[in-house]
């Protein structure tokens, strides 16, 4: 899942021409990953996509993430 995300992410940005951060890794601040806010929200259109949920749309109280990691393991938790 993580994979994917990263893979995605990197697709917005070059379809965005956007520069990201060289390493996407799980303690990436996501407000300085070089993403800008069209693009993260691209990035839950098109994972909504991918994986046929929106966790954000789900959850009983938001959250918001700082990290990937965090992101990610939102994907994750919601999925199981």
């Amino acid at each position: 899942m993580k994979e994917n995300i990263i893979r995605i992410i990197r697709e917005i940005a070059t379809d965005g021409d956007l520069v990201l951060v060289l390493d996407l890794n799980d303690k990436t601040v996501l407000l300085e990953s070089g993403l800008d806010s069209l693009g993260f929200a691209v990035l839950v259109a098109r994972l909504e996509e991918e994986f046929g949920y929106d966790p954000f749309s789900l959850m009983d109280v938001p959250i918001y993430p700082r990290t990937l990691g965090e992101f990610v393991d939102i994907y994750q938790k919601i999925a199981s």
